[in-house]
């Protein structure tokens, strides 16, 4: 089968490498000139099933009202004149009851477990490197109420077999020695050591070159501006060219992986995708002393940031921005995620080098992604997934490569269509 993978991100290009060893022909279209440059770009780097707890669960509401109008809170509605970012609030709230996060944690560790071991597999037969580090990752709390919140959903994580521990102060110093500057306002941590870290922007150009190794074309610099419908299925896709030439595309088959813009293109068609733009920042600086400097992937719960070594380079990523379709960098937010770098780990970045970014994730209200079918024949979805598109891709795309193929998923979630 001939398959048009929309996106060049984490998700589109795992999708055309796992439909590639599938069998199909695949053709990879993009609007930007190389493959994951935008949301896929300069993120956090965890491959973080520990990450499961969603945005939206019984605590969020205090928090959010909290922090409306604070610049540099760690999730931020900008109320705006938006009925799309009004309606994703409200299910955003829905989402926000007891059972319902159960259920969304389910879904993220059930997915996240499957991804990594997908990664893990993938990494060993394609000989893929991108700065990785297999030291798990800490979350640490400076607040006692919320270590003492933290036990049920880890106890949770820990049933479904993510093996998120809980930790005292001491043992998270001892696992990261950076952390004894703060070691006075530690409460406590939680540490899931299969968790990783790496690079996700190279991963993704590494495993670009095997899949055209294998045969994938890409066609980058191409910006798909329509999915035109036919008899209830895609009937073609309308592109322009990096000259502004009108294209038209043909396949058997399509994968919507273009993360925040994937409502946009499948609203004409009747499909109303649950997603929104989250802007995220994230900060990159060489590292300036090693001895000051972590060594295992960190998650600092009060400020909503991950810390992750991508060899000689500190990122820091975090914050969730809900402002349209706004990629402004917001000076205040960069410099916050500064500050609280210098007040956790003075001196072991050169902040004098930071290199700042921003980028759309495609959150849905339950953090949890839509892979699966659409109600078009030869339609298929894979996106939003939020701030856990590294953790989740590989799965994603292997998951969603069985579904096209008429092969059953190899794990239990939530597909949508099924």
């Amino acid at each position: 089968m001939n398959v048009a993978v929309l996106g060049a991100g984490l998700l589109g290009v795992t999708s055309a490498y796992f439909l590639r060893q599938l069998g199909h022909d695949v053709t990879v279209v993009d609007r930007q000139a190389t493959p994951a440059a935008e949301t896929s770009f300069a993120n956090g780097g965890q491959i973080s099933v520990s990450h499961a707890e969603p945005w939206a669960n019984p605590s969020a509401p205090l928090k959010v009202l909290k922090w409306l109008g604070r610049e540099d809170a760690p999730l931020l509605f900008r109320l705006r004149a938006d009925m799309r970012q009004w309606l994703w609030g409200l299910r955003f709230l829905r989402e926000c009851t007891p059972a319902r996060t159960r259920h969304n944690i389910e879904q993220i560790v059930r997915l996240g477990t499957y991804s990594r071991d997908t990664l893990q597999q993938l990494r060993r037969e394609r000989d893929i490197a991108y700065d990785e580090r297999t030291q798990g990752i800490l979350h640490f709390y400076t607040s006692q109420k919320e270590f003492d919140a933290a036990e049920a959903p880890a106890a949770q994580m820990r049933e479904l077999g993510c093996d998120r521990r809980v930790i005292s102060a001491d043992e998270a110093v001892r696992l990261e020695p950076a952390l004894r500057h703060i070691r006075a306002q530690l409460a406590g941590a939680t540490y899931t050591a299969e968790d990783e870290s790496g690079d996700a922007n190279r991963f993704a150009r590494e495993l670009v070159k095997r899949c055209e190794d294998d045969g994938v074309l890409f066609r980058m610099s191409h910006t798909v501006t329509a999915l035109r419908e036919a008899g209830g299925a895609i009937d073609h896709v309308e592109a322009t060219d990096s000259e502004g030439r009108f294209q038209r595309l043909h396949a058997d088959a399509y994968v919507l992986a273009m993360g925040s813009l994937s409502p946009l293109l499948a609203k004409p068609l009747g499909i109303e995708l649950p997603i929104y733009p989250a802007k995220g920042y994230s900060v990159t600086m060489p590292v300036k002393d090693a001895s000051m400097a972590h060594q295992v992937s960190l998650t600092d719960d009060e400020y909503k940031l991950v810390f992750s070594r991508l060899g000689d380079r500190l990122r820091i990523a975090g914050t969730a921005e809900l402002n349209g379709y706004d990629r402004d960098l917001n000076r205040v937010r960069c410099e916050a995620i500064v500050s609280r770098v210098e007040q956790l780990f003075p001196g072991a970045g050169d902040a004098g080098r930071a290199q700042f970014w921003t980028g759309l994730r495609p959150a849905t209200p339950s953090n949890v992604p839509i892979i699966g079918r659409s109600r078009l024949t030869n339609l298929f979805l894979n996106t939003g997934h939020g701030t856990l598109g590294w953790t989740h891709a590989c799965g994603s795309g292997k998951s969603i490569a069985r579904i096209i193929s008429g092969l059953k998923p190899e794990l239990d979630f939530a597909f949508a269509g099924a």
